[in-house]
């Protein structure tokens, strides 16, 4: 049984660009506690290199406007605008009991009868209607997307490392 990637990098936020000319930076958050984007440690681009260390941070409109020890120009923060914003699974909190970060789903395998795995989670996504397992299926070149709804998808078992999808055959028919 294989555990969540801890050294994975996860999305916590986005660079806006400079604020002002005295070195601030604006942060959108996408954490469900917007503040707790601050929280944990240096804030790193796709490639793990520390892109941000706040020292201090207060709201804005529709972000927060960041204090970093890193000093840049303007212009260099400018040139930053639209970096995704990174941390090391490991520096999350534990997710709570029944409870699981979106990003654990991916590499579980997939149940739908029996006792035998028919694919795995390749990823989850947003279209703009809501979150979709992507699923390789097993011996397939093509993946395919179910909602993640309750109906869809009732169990989701994390120390498993699987989820259950009773209706796949349907959905994988729906997608031909």
């Amino acid at each position: 049984m294989t555990k969540p990637d801890k050294d994975k990098l996860i999305a916590v936020g986005v660079l806006k660009g400079a604020h002002g000319v005295r070195g601030e930076v604006r942060v959108k958050s996408l954490t469900a506690d917007p503040e707790a984007v601050f929280g944990y440690g240096p804030l790193l681009d796709e490639t793990g290199a520390v892109l941000l260390t706040p020292k201090s941070a207060r709201p804005g409109k529709d972000h927060f406007i960041v204090r970093p020890k890193e000093q840049k120009q303007k212009e260099d923060w400018d040139a930053l605008r639209g970096r995704i914003l990174h941390v090391p699974r490991a520096a999350l909190p534990a997710a709570e009991e029944g409870e699981f970060y979106i990003e654990d789903l991916a590499g579980l395998a997939v149940y739908s009868t029996g006792d035998s795995p028919t694919g795995r989670v390749r990823a989850v996504q947003d279209f703009g209607a809501g979150d979709l397992l992507e699923i390789e299926l097993t011996g397939q070149a093509s993946t395919i997307f179910v909602p993640f709804t309750q109906a869809d998808v009732p169990v989701v078992d994390i120390p498993g490392r699987r989820v259950v999808i009773p209706d796949l055959a349907a959905w994988a028919s729906a997608e031909e």
